[in-house]
């Protein structure tokens, strides 16, 4: 026999062996279900009881503790063992604080079940012993109400209430207390049964000075009293509405009239006017500034007489230039100068270059019906086609030839309502439409025109 052979016989009946050691181990134990607070878990035991199985698997118990069949009980194949563990409660109330073990769930309940009862207005306050403890352990407070009496406006009222101090009682009332109400006990207090709050309310008053409302509280009896509470000092020809010896009402509104007089100087600037000035030595579309301009000062004194910071009167005493504004002059090119372009179509000549914004447009698409006498006509009368440009007369006379790079040379001889300023539309036939949206730079070509006909000066 090989030694592999030999090998392999022997791995074979150890395998046989620990199959055999396993089936016999099982065949010795009790397959249970454990289900401890809703947690279901499938195990196998030699244990003989229910109350040695928790024991085996380390689960703990207390009187309380809810185990179902009871810890006595055989195990049999197959069986359902529940345990559910009773509540940790810490209860304190009367000033006393102990712990007891509940399946109760209801606060009222588990308070009954510890033997606490409970009154009308009495709180419960439930909470975690520990926030940072993941446990299903409460903290169950209960405060006790008290009775408090409470004197306000010669009424009185007697209510319960679980608040530990005099203002806490009063917030949980809904009671609106201003700064200026008074308060006995103060609300800092603590409470006690049999407890009696005083509120002795202020009275609402408006003052008007200054520009300003000030809306108040106070227990002063006469408007100049209020008016010194609250450090409004009146001078010279100053009177208020009602007067400082009146009686406050319930809702008094005291109007500080202030009475002054005085001289104010008002400057204003004068604007500098702009003066364009031809300069033969400058290349047309160049500018330059010849003298800077600085606005003007011109000064005025009033008389001006106010009463509760509003003025009633204002008197004109006198006025004057204190600086003369300068006139800023601006120099603007008249000089033609002509230049030679290369271009696909040849040299061309040109006295002036213009960045303008180019469309285009054709007999079909410049918006006049077909019906009408004007179809496929430009301004100056002539066939649309390509080679006609549209033109803001003031910028590029009409009758010009100008060159447009992509385009070549066109004639303007046609306008358009939205063709204004720095704008250009390049014609075409309808078989040949191009579409065009972007800005160009325009050679106007020679002959150059009269200066009459010229704008030296075109919008920027």
């Amino acid at each position: 026999m090989s030694p592999s052979l030999v090998r392999g016989l022997i791995t074979l009946a150890a395998l046989v062996l620990l199959v055999g050691v396993a089936a016999g181990y099982q065949a010795g134990t009790t397959p249970v279900t454990l289900v401890v607070d809703g947690v279901p878990r499938s195990l196998r035991t030699r244990q003989a009881t229910v109350g040695a199985l928790l024991l085996d698997v380390g689960v703990p118990l207390q009187p309380e503790d809810i185990v179902d069949p009871p810890p006595d009980a055989p195990l049999s194949p197959g069986m359902t063992v529940r345990v559910v563990h009773a509540r940790l409660v810490w209860i304190e109330a009367d000033g006393q604080q102990w712990r007891i073990r509940t399946h109760a769930t209801a606060p009222e309940q588990i308070l009954q079940e510890a033997g606490v009862s409970l009154q009308p207005y009495d709180q419960v306050i439930v909470e975690p012993v520990d926030p940072a403890d993941n446990s299903s352990a409460l903290h169950l407070v209960v405060r006790r109400a008290v009775p408090v009496t409470l004197h306000e406006d010669g009424g009185t009222v007697t209510f319960y209430t679980t608040a530990r101090t005099v203002g806490e009682a009063l917030r949980e009332m809904g009671l609106r207390l201003y700064l200026a109400d008074r308060v006995q006990p103060d609300l800092g207090e603590p409470l006690a049964a049999g407890t009696h709050i005083y509120v002795e309310r202020s009275r609402p008053v408006t003052v008007q000075v200054d520009g300003r409302t000030i809306r108040t509280r106070t227990h002063r009896e006469r408007v100049g009293e209020v008016l010194s509470e609250l450090g409004i000092v009146l001078s010279g020809r100053d009177y208020t509405r009602p007067p400082l010896d009146a009686t406050l009402g319930d809702e008094t509104t005291i109007e500080v009239v202030r009475v002054a007089e005085e001289f104010v100087v008002e400057q204003s600037p004068i604007p500098f006017d702009v003066v364009w000035q031809p300069d033969p030595e400058l290349e047309i579309d160049h500018r330059r500034v010849l003298q800077e301009g600085a606005p003007g000062m011109l000064k005025r004194r009033w008389r001006v007489r106010y009463e509760n910071g509003v003025e009633v009167s204002r008197t004109l005493e006198n006025e004057y230039v204190a600086v003369p504004p300068t006139t800023k002059i601006i120099g603007y090119g008249t000089k033609i100068v002509v230049r030679q372009l290369e271009t696909p179509q040849g040299t061309v000549e040109y006295w002036r270059v213009i960045r303008m914004l180019a469309t285009s447009y054709s007999a079909s698409t410049a918006g006049v019906p077909r019906t009408s006498p004007y179809y496929g006509r430009t301004r100056l009368g002539l066939p649309m086609r390509h080679g006609i440009v549209a033109v803001d007369p003031r910028v590029v006379p009409l009758g010009s030839r100008v060159y447009v790079p992509g385009y070549g040379v066109g004639l303007a001889a046609d306008t358009g309502g939205a063709i204004k300023g720095r704008r250009i539309d390049l014609g075409y036939d309808d078989d040949n439409l191009v579409l065009w949206y972007r800005w160009v730079e325009v050679y106007l070509l020679t002959p150059v025109p009269p200066p009459e006909r010229i704008d030296y000066i075109l919008e920027q």
